[in-house]
């Protein structure tokens, strides 16, 4: 199961990123900015803001973080960080999810943060996204072997 934090926190340099890269998102239509910070299994860091359109066909946070790992030539993520304007969770999307999935282990963590960067919850992939649809299902490779 997923758990609440009490004690656990986030390194700072990584709240510091979190909040930068959210702050810098494009959101003028939901006005709900989010910033995600993943880890590949490399330990490099990739940061991503959502990125709003007029036609409400927008670019998550997530999303945007996979894609600079993705073009980085990277395959596999370790850790998975994200962070909304409040103080409540702001957890990836089922479509991130799914996205998250192509890249993850069963044991990928996924954690969110509350606006100030305390962490909130922290999920596997697996808990985050159970039973789920993968390139194993479609015969191929996957990083969740």
């Amino acid at each position: 199961m997923s758990e609440a934090i009490g004690q656990d926190t986030v390194p700072q340099d990584i709240v510091e990123a979190l909040i930068t890269v959210r702050d810098r998102a494009y959101a003028p239509y939901s006005n709900h900015p989010v910033g995600a910070l993943i880890v590949s299994e490399s330990g490099t860091r990739y940061a991503g803001a959502n990125v709003e359109v007029a036609h409400y066909k927008g670019l998550c946070a997530e999303a945007s973080a996979l894609a600079a790992m993705a073009s980085a030539g990277e395959r596999e993520l370790r850790e998975v960080y994200v962070i909304g304007p409040g103080e409540h969770l702001c957890t990836p999307c089922g479509d991130c999810r799914q996205r998250i999935r192509e890249f993850a282990s069963p044991q990928t963590l996924i954690r969110v943060v509350d606006a100030q960067g305390t962490l909130l919850r922290r999920y596997t992939m697996d808990e985050l996204l159970p039973d789920s649809f993968g390139p194993e299902n479609l015969g191929r490779d996957s990083a969740m072997e």
